[in-house]
């Protein structure tokens, strides 16, 4: 997406209302993502990792993703809605080698769910400020995961991950990371055990799996597009003797 279409979208998605119901209710918690661009150090090679509470709990994300390394910008309860209004101040500071996008609250089951039109607009705009900001840096967008807790709304959500990958197969550069199936057994039922007691947020078990899955489908991304760090260089042989 360039040029102009990118700028049509950037201005229905950022609307005046909009903007001021998000930095009403999170204007505080971006600032002190803000401060922490103007702390930390990250190399140009870094992942942004952009998102939820799933984004922002996953507390061994630089250990799941070595030798990849992560610029943490997930906030609790982060919706396409708000990321939209803050996506120049989250992706501008940063150079990276990949996008990754989580966000799972847009729709739960409730009145207050955005509707699918709208929903595809947003998240279009949150790639098209990766994609001017850095155009040769893939975006990798997250299946929404099936959780119990917001089992009785998982045809609404499939219907944000089917959005989701026709996205990634329509945009170059974009990428979907399937993970959905994983977190289902047999019966296709959500499985407890990679949740905590909320039924919601995924436990170290749960982490374990989604790290597996990104990393796989990010170095596919990179290596598709021959930038970035894959892997770690191989050892070389020891002299003999030593």
């Amino acid at each position: 997406m360039r040029g102009s279409a990118a700028q049509a979208i950037s201005a229905v998605a950022v609307s005046p209302t909009r903007k001021a119901a998000a930095e009403k209710r999170w204007g505080e918690t971006i600032a002190k993502l803000e401060q922490a661009d103007k702390l930390e150090t990250h190399p140009d090679d870094a992942i942004l990792f952009l998102g939820s509470s799933s984004i922002r709990m996953w507390a061994d994300i630089a250990t799941d993703l070595a030798p990849h390394h992560p610029i943490q910008r997930g906030y609790g309860g982060a919706r396409y809605s708000d990321l939209a209004v803050f996506a120049e101040r989250l992706i501008q500071p940063h150079r990276y080698a990949a996008a990754v996008v989580f966000v799972g609250n847009d729709v739960t089951g409730n009145a207050k769910d955005t509707p699918m039109d709208e929903l595809q607009r947003l998240v279009r705009h949150v790639i098209s400020v990766s994609q001017r900001h850095q155009p040769n840096a893939p975006v990798l967008l997250v299946e929404v995961t099936p959780t119990p807790s917001r089992w009785k709304a998982w045809p609404k959500i499939r219907e944000v991950n089917r959005m989701l990958l026709e996205i990634s197969l329509t945009e170059p550069g974009v990428f979907f990371v399937d993970t959905a199936q994983d977190y289902l057994d047999a019966n296709k039922q959500p499985i407890p055990g990679y949740f905590l007691d909320d039924m919601l947020h995924q436990n170290r078990l749960g982490y374990t799996l989604w790290a597996s899955l990104i990393r796989q489908r990010l170095d596919e991304a990179l290596r598709s597009s021959e930038r970035g760090r894959l892997v770690p260089e191989p050892l070389e042989s020891a002299p003999a003797g030593q």
